[in-house]
């Protein structure tokens, strides 16, 4: 873990390499998934992602669409509202830019692995 990197109650961690209300049209995350560790389920309100896997070999659940292998350079689209998982089936970490169009914030967060009643 690096100095910037936080544990983000998805089941990642997370360096924040862009993200400022100045540009508001992007922002850039590093993420961290373990091995054998899947992120919960959730969506962006708003927000369109791409995964630009950097290393690892994981396994991506967008919408109802079928799991579907990603290794180093694959990009992989999530639009906006569209529920989505990624996990790490590789013995090393895997490793993603999280690139969120507009800017990643907080409010946009779903986390669809809580009950409604939570949220």
């Amino acid at each position: 873990m690096t100095p910037d990197e936080y544990y983000f109650e998805e089941g990642c961690f997370i360096v924040e390499l862009h993200n400022i209300p100045a540009d508001p049209a992007v922002s850039v995350a590093r993420a961290r998934v373990e091995p054998g560790r899947t992120t919960r389920w959730h969506s962006l309100a708003g927000i369109e992602e791409r995964y630009l896997i950097v290393r690892g070999i994981g396994r991506v659940e967008v919408g109802d669409l079928a799991p579907r292998e990603v290794r180093q350079n694959d990009v992989v689209r999530i639009p906006a509202g569209c529920r989505q998982r990624i996990a790490n089936i590789g013995p090393d970490d895997l490793v993603f830019l999280a690139i969120c169009t507009p800017r990643f914030v907080p409010a946009a967060y779903r986390d669809l692995d809580r009950p409604a009643s939570a949220r």
